[in-house]
């Protein structure tokens, strides 16, 4: 019998209570990730059929293109595949920018699940009811401030009147 998880794990991101959208960590990965290798199979067209024209080329197949790609993301590069055209190393270069941005996200998200130095949205959920709760005493005091002064306002006419009284006497 198939175990059907909850709702609430199927969902990309949750909003709390003050309206605001927490990612889940695990979709944002795998999110990542299928865009990193869309990007790479489709980049290992071009590679390879500029470098297996190439004199020299080591870069034969698209499985060759494919691994290149895949090194110059992750910044690994063993050198095993290198591209020998103009072209080549373009579509290299490209690919090394990208993936040092994905990559690094997707460290990042591992380092985030499983470390959490610091986890924001936690610390940022705090921030943001402390300020509702300073928001909603500052309304309060607000409140009676508004209603001091009315109170003050009777006073003083009551007294001025008082005093009108007794002059006319």
């Amino acid at each position: 019998m198939k175990k059907i998880l909850p709702k609430e794990k199927l969902k990309s991101y949750s909003v709390d209570e003050f309206g605001v959208k927490n990612y889940n960590s695990f979709y944002l990965l795998i999110i990542t990730l299928i865009v990193l290798y869309a990007i790479i199979a489709v980049l290992a067209l071009p590679l390879v059929h500029f470098e297996q024209m190439a004199k020299n080329a080591n870069i034969l197949t698209y499985k060759d293109a494919f691994w290149a790609l895949q090194m110059s993301a992750s910044t690994i590069g063993f050198g095993d595949f290198y591209p020998v055209t103009q072209e080549g190393r373009i579509i290299i270069a490209l690919m090394f920018y990208i993936g040092v941005g994905m990559v690094g996200f997707i460290g990042a998200q591992f380092v985030n699940k499983f470390v959490g130095f610091s986890d924001t949205n936690i610390k940022n959920r705090e921030l943001r009811q402390q300020n509702a709760q300073i928001l909603e005493s500052n309304q309060r005091l607000e409140r009676k401030v508004e209603h001091l002064i009315k109170h003050f306002a009777i006073v003083v006419e009551k007294e001025e009147k008082q005093s009108a009284t007794k002059k006319h006497q």
